[in-house]
C-alpha cells in the first residue's frame, strides 16, 4: 500500500496517522503513527498514550510512567526527509530505485500441497484409493460392503475431481504414525467424521453411514474450499507428533501458525478505565452494558444498548472513556502461536511468506491463519485434547485389557451413571448445567449422548427446545410427524430437528436437492438470508411439487427447518465427541478409583481442579492418600481402592529428583528412614530443599517417626548422606558403616529426638505450603455441616449463577492483595478458598474498614456480596465479612427447605411430611420450590410446621433433597 500526502499541509498530516491505524488493523499489524502533538488532534494524542499505559502497565496519572523523549514518531513530509538527508542526496534517489526494482506477485488461486512420498509407480489418486478399499476391507463385514463400497466410490470420485487426494493421505500418515507410537487419536472432530474415506483410513474412528452422517457437510463439489481435518491428540503426544512431520517435510516447510490478540469491546473499556484511573464499580458497569454477542464491536455496543447510550450521555467522563476506547478498539494488543495451526508447504515457506520467532524460539509463519490460506498454503490442525491424555492413564493403570475403541456403547451402568448426573470429569458433561440436563433426560442410549451435546447451547436452551425435546423422549408430548417419511430422520431425536445433517436429508429426501445443494440450503438456513432464502424455498417447494407433495404442507416443512436450522448442529462433531464422553463415563462408572488418579494427574497444575477433584472423590468415599518416598509413583496412582498422591504433585520435587528417588528404591528396595533415604538418593537432585517438601507433605511418614523429628535431623541426615556419598565413590566403606550409633538407617532403629508433632493447624500449613492445597484434613472440615446451614452456595457452584445473585460463601484467605484507592482509602482483593476450589473476593474500602484484620488472619471467614462475572472470570463483591465462627452463633431467624420440583417424586414429598413431624420446633419455616434457571416459589407453612434446626434436621433433608436442601436465615 501507500499512502500520498499534500506537500506542507499539516492537517492532511492526522489523515495519514488515522489512515496508518486503520491500515494497521486491516492488516493485522501494529503500525506505529506519530506521537507528535503538532501533527495529530488533541484525541489522538491521547489515545497513543493511553495505548502506551495499557502496554506498560502504567496510569495516565502516573509521573514515572514510561514516555516516548522525542517527537519525530510520524510519518514525515519530502522536505523534511530532504532536510534530513540534505548531506548525501543519492539516499533518497536509491530508495526510489530500491521500490521500483520490487515487483512482488502473489498467486491466490493455486493450491501449494506438500509432496506426499509415494510407493514407485503411484499417484496421488490411485494410492489414496488403494489404501481406502484396503481400510474397508479389514472394517467391514462382506455382508455390509455393497452399501458402503458405493458411499466410498462417491466420496473418491469427489476428493479426486477436487484435487485433494495427498491431503487425505498426508493426514493419514501422521495419524497412522501417532498410532504405531502408541500416542492416542481422538475419534474425529467437526464436520471430517462424517467422511468414509477418512473413517476407512484410519483418520477417524467412528462409523459415518451408521449415524447417519454425511460427507457433504464436509466437503461440497458445488462449493469448492480446502478441506479441513482438525486432529485431536493426546497431550503429551502432539510435539512428537510435530517433530515427525517436520522431519519428514523439512524444517524450512514446516511452521506453526500466528495468532493476534485484539483489543476487543469489553477488554478495551476495562483497559482504558484502569488506565484513566476510573474506579473499578463504574467500569464494570459500563463493560457489563455491552451484550454478550460474539465480536461486538463498541460501535454496535451503543446502538443495541439505550442504558450504554444515556450514561455516555450524561458521564464526561465516561463519554471520553468511550471516545478513547473507540480509536483503540481492534488494534492488535500481542502477537502469540496459534493453539493448533501448523502449515505445510511443497517448497520452503520463505518463498510463501515471512517467518517469525515465537516466544519459545519456534519458528511461526507471520501470516495468521486466514491469510495463509488466500495464499493457497494448507494448514493442518494439531490439538492437544487432554481428555485423551486422561483416557490413556485410565487404561495403563487398570489391571485388565481394555481396548476403549470397541466397548459396548449400550452398557447399563453408564447410562445409570449419567442419569444420575454424577459426571465429575466425564468430558464434556462435568458442568452443573450439563449434569442438570442430565437428571432431566436420563439418557439411556448412545443418539441421547449424541444429542445432548447438541442440546447445550445458549439457543436451544433459550429457545425451549431442550424441553419440547426431553418431553417427547419421555412421552409427555406423542410423536408426530408432518409426513410419514420423516420419521426415518427425526425419530432417533424424537421428531426434533436438532441436527445440520437433518435439514440435508429432508431437502434430498422432500425435494430431490443434490447433496451439495443440501447443504446449500443448509448453510443459508443457518445465516438467514433472505435473499438466498427466498431462493431456496422457491427451489425446495418446487421439488416436493414434482414429488406429490402438498404445497402447504410442503411450506410448513420448510419453516419448521428454517425455525430449527437456526439452532442446528453438525451431528458428525457431536457424535465423534459424544463418543469421547461416552469412553470418559465408561471407565468412570467401572473404574471410578484409576479414572480419578488419572484426572488428577492431568490437572495437576490447576489447583483449583485439583480441589475440586479431591473433595470429589471424598464426597465418594475414595481416600486421598499423603505423597509416600516408598509408595508414590510420579503421578497420581491407584492403590487399595484409594489413591496416592504422586511426587509430581509436591513443590520444589523436579524430575530429576524424583527419578533418582524411584531409581533408589527400585534398586535396594523401600527406604526405612531419613538417614537411610539420604544415604541412598543422589543429594545434588534430590537436595535440602527438596527433601524439606517432602517431609511438609509428610512423604516420611511411613518410615515411622513424626514431622517435626525428621525436621529436627535433616541437616545431620543430609550430612551423614553425603559421607556416605564420598567414602562409597572411593570405595572406603559400605553404606550401613557410616551413621552414627544407632543411626545406620538399614539395620538398626533410628533414635530420633524427642521432640514434639506440630501443632494441627502447622501440620495442614506445611501441607498446603508443599503441595498447593490440604490432604490431611482442610481447616473448614470441622465447620462443615454448620456451614451447610449458613451459606448459601459454594465455589464449585458460582458457575451456574447469574450475574449480580446475593451469595453467601464459607472459607479461608489463601492471599490478600492490598491497595490504595484514588482517594487514598485502602481495599483489598483476596483468594477464598472452601472445600472445592477458589473464588477472587474484591473488598471495597467500606467493607475493608471493617473487615481487614479477619481477612488478614487465619481463621475461616463468611462472605456476603454480589456475583461478578467478568469476561469468563468469576469474582464475588463483598458486601459483608465475618468469622464463620462469630456468624454460626448469630440468631437464627427462619429455617428453608430448597425442593428441586425436577428431581421430586411423590415419595419424596411423603419423605418431606415425615420431615417435618419429626423435627417439631420454634422457628418458623419456607419451603422453596425449585425450578432450575426457571423460577422460584416460596411457600410459608405456618405455625404447626415449626422446625428446629438441629444436625438430624440437615442429616433428613440432605438424604431425601440433596446437598444444599436446608438453609437458616
Amino acid at each position: 500500500f501507500y499512502l500520498e500526502v499534500q506537500e506542507n499541509n499539516l492537517i492532511e498530516q492526522t489523515t495519514v496517522n488515522k489512515g496508518l491505524l486503520k491500515i494497521g488493523k486491516e492488516l493485522d499489524i501494529p503500525l506505529v503513527a506519530s506521537n507528535d502533538c503538532h501533527y495529530l488532534n488533541k484525541s489522538d494524542c491521547e489515545a497513543h498514550e493511553v495505548l502506551l499505559c495499557i502496554q506498560t502497565g502504567r496510569t495516565i496519572n502516573d509521573p514515572d510512567r514510561f514516555r516516548f523523549k522525542t517527537d519525530e514518531l510520524y510519518l514525515k513530509s519530502p522536505e523534511e526527509m530532504e532536510k534530513r538527508f540534505s548531506y548525501s542526496p543519492s539516499t533518497l534517489k536509491n530508495t526510489i530505485e530500491i521500490t521500483e526494482r520490487c515487483d512482488v506477485e502473489i498467486p491466490f488461486e493455486k493450491l501449494n500441497f506438500p509432496n506426499f512420498p509415494l510407493p514407485p509407480g503411484e499417484e496421488d489418486d490411485s494410492f489414496l484409493e488403494k489404501e481406502a478399499l484396503k481400510g474397508l476391507e479389514e472394517k467391514f463385514e462382506k455382508s455390509e460392503k455393497d452399501k458402503y463400497y458405493n458411499r466410498l466410490r462417491l466420496e473418491l470420485e469427489t476428493i479426486k475431481k477436487m484435487g485433494f487426494a495427498s491431503y487425505f493421505l498426508i493426514v493419514s500418515d501422521f495419524v497412522m504414525h501417532a498410532k504405531k507410537m502408541g500416542i492416542p487419536v481422538g475419534p474425529g472432530r467437526g464436520s471430517a467424521a462424517g467422511s468414509l474415506v477418512a473413517y476407512t483410513l484410519g483418520i477417524t474412528n467412528i462409523d459415518p453411514l451408521k449415524y447417519d452422517l454425511f460427507f457433504e457437510r464436509f466437503l461440497n463439489p458445488e462449493r469448492i474450499s480446502p478441506p479441513d481435518i482438525d486432529i485431536d491428540f493426546c497431550m503429551e503426544g502432539r510435539d512428537e507428533i510435530i517433530r515427525y512431520v517436520t522431519k519428514k517435510y523439512g524444517e524450512k516447510n514446516v511452521a506453526q501458525i500466528i495468532t493476534f490478540g485484539k483489543m476487543q469491546a469489553k477488554a478495551v473499556v476495562r483497559d482504558v478505565g484502569r488506565v484513566l484511573d476510573i474506579p473499578y464499580k463504574e467500569v464494570d458497569k459500563i463493560a457489563k452494558l455491552i451484550p454478550n454477542t460474539l465480536n461486538i464491536t463498541l460501535s454496535q455496543a451503543l446502538k443495541a444498548e439505550e442504558r450504554l447510550r444515556k450514561i455516555v450521555e450524561e458521564s464526561e467522563t465516561i463519554k471520553k472513556l468511550i471516545e478513547l476506547a473507540l480509536s483503540l478498539e481492534g488494534l492488535v494488543r500481542h502477537a502469540s502461536t496459534h493453539a493448533a495451526g501448523i502449515v505445510i508447504s511443497e517448497k520452503p515457506l520463505v518463498e510463501y511468506l515471512p517467518l517469525y520467532r515465537g516466544q519459545n524460539n519456534e519458528v511461526i509463519t507471520q501470516f495468521s491463519m486466514n491469510d495463509i490460506e488466500k495464499i493457497g498454503l494448507i494448514k493442518f490442525d494439531f490439538l492437544g485434547l487432554k481428555t485423551l491424555t486422561v483416557i490413556n492413564k485410565t487404561i495403563k493403570s487398570i489391571k485388565e485389557e481394555i481396548d476403549i475403541a470397541n466397548i459396548p456403547l449400550d452398557d447399563k451402568e453408564t447410562y445409570a451413571l449419567l442419569s444420575k448426573g454424577k459426571t465429575e470429569g466425564v468430558f464434556q458433561l462435568e458442568s452443573q448445567g450439563m449434569k442438570d440436563l442430565l437428571l432431566k433426560m436420563k439418557p439411556d442410549n448412545f443418539d441421547d449422548i449424541i444429542a445432548l451435546l447438541a442440546l447445550y447451547r445458549p439457543g436451544p436452551l433459550g429457545s425451549g427446545m431442550v424441553d419440547e425435546f426431553i418431553k417427547r423422549k419421555q412421552g409427555k408430548i406423542p410423536l408426530e410427524y408432518e409426513l410419514e417419511q420423516l420419521e426415518d430422520i427425526l425419530k432417533d431425536t424424537y421428531g426434533v430437528i436438532l441436527y445440520q445433517e437433518q435439514v440435508m436429508q429432508i431437502a434430498s429426501l422432500l425435494a430431490d436437492f443434490s447433496p451439495g445443494d443440501s447443504d446449500i440450503l443448509r448453510r443459508a438456513m443457518g445465516k438467514k438470508k433472505a435473499v438466498e432464502m427466498k431462493r431456496q424455498k422457491k427451489n425446495f417447494i418446487s421439488g416436493t411439487t414434482k414429488n406429490n407433495i402438498d404445497k402447504e404442507k410442503a411450506e410448513k416443512i420448510f419453516n419448521l427447518m428454517s425455525r430449527f436450522a437456526e439452532y442446528g448442529f453438525n451431528k458428525s462433531h457431536s457424535a465423534a465427541y459424544a463418543l469421547i464422553a461416552y469412553q470418559t463415563a465408561y471407565l468412570k462408572a467401572h473404574f471410578n478409583v484409576e479414572f480419578m488418579a488419572a484426572l488428577l494427574t492431568c490437572e495437576m497444575g490447576n489447583t483449583d481442579k485439583v480441589i475440586r477433584h479431591i473433595a470429589y472423590c471424598r464426597e465418594q468415599g475414595i481416600q486421598i492418600l499423603n505423597p509416600d518416598i516408598n509408595s508414590s509413583l510420579k503421578d497420581f496412582s491407584p492403590f487399595d481402592g484409594k489413591i496416592r498422591f504422586g511426587l509430581a504433585a509436591v513443590k520444589n520435587v523436579g524430575e530429576a529428583a524424583i527419578d533418582s528417588i524411584l531409581h533408589a528404591r527400585e534398586k535396594d528396595g523401600e527406604f526405612t528412614s531419613i538417614y537411610d533415604f539420604c544415604g541412598r538418593v543422589d543429594l545434588r537432585k534430590v537436595n535440602r530443599k527438596v527433601i524439606e517438601s517432602l517431609i511438609k507433605c509428610g512423604a516420611f511418614d511411613s518410615t515411622g517417626a513424626k514431622r517435626a523429628q525428621f525436621m529436627a535431623v535433616l541437616d545431620d541426615a543430609i550430612e551423614n548422606g553425603q559421607s556416605v556419598k564420598r567414602d562409597r565413590d572411593s570405595g572406603q566403606t559400605s553404606l550401613f558403616e557410616i551413621f552414627p550409633e544407632g543411626n545406620n538407617g538399614k539395620d538398626k532403629k533410628v533414635k530420633y529426638p524427642d521432640v514434639g508433632e506440630w501443632r494441627e493447624n502447622e501440620l495442614l500449613s506445611f501441607e498446603k505450603e508443599a503441595i498447593g492445597f490440604y490432604i490431611t484434613s482442610h481447616p473448614l472440615v470441622k465447620y462443615q455441616k454448620e456451614l451447610s446451614f449458613i451459606k448459601n452456595i459454594d465455589t464449585e457452584q458460582l458457575t451456574g449463577l447469574e450475574d449480580g445473585k446475593d451469595v453467601k460463601i464459607g472459607g479461608i484467605v489463601t492471599s490478600i492483595k492490598e491497595i490504595n484507592t484514588r482517594k487514598g482509602d485502602r481495599m483489598a482483593f483476596i483468594s477464598l478458598e472452601d472445600l472445592k476450589g477458589f473464588v477472587e473476593v474484591i473488598v471495597f474500602s467500606e467493607v475493608f474498614k471493617s473487615s481487614s484484620m479477619i481477612i488478614r488472619g487465619e481463621e475461616p471467614i463468611l462472605v456476603e456480596g454480589n456475583l461478578n462475572r467478568e469476561e469468563e472470570k468469576i469474582k464475588i463483591i463483598a458486601s459483608r465479612i465475618n468469622l464463620l465462627r462469630d456468624a454460626l452463633t448469630e440468631k437464627v431467624e427462619s429455617i428453608h427447605l430448597n425442593v428441586n420440583i425436577e428431581n421430586t417424586t411423590t415419595g419424596r414429598l411423603e419423605d418431606l411430611y415425615d420431615i417435618l413431624n419429626k423435627h417439631k420446633g420454634d422457628l418458623p419455616v419456607y419451603l422453596h420450590f425449585i425450578i432450575p434457571q426457571r423460577s422460584e416459589t416460596v411457600v410459608f407453612l405456618g405455625d404447626d410446621s415449626r422446625l428446629n434446626p438441629t444436625s438430624a434436621l440437615y442429616k433428613d433433608m440432605e438424604t431425601v433433597f440433596g446437598p444444599g436442601a436446608l438453609k437458616l436465615k
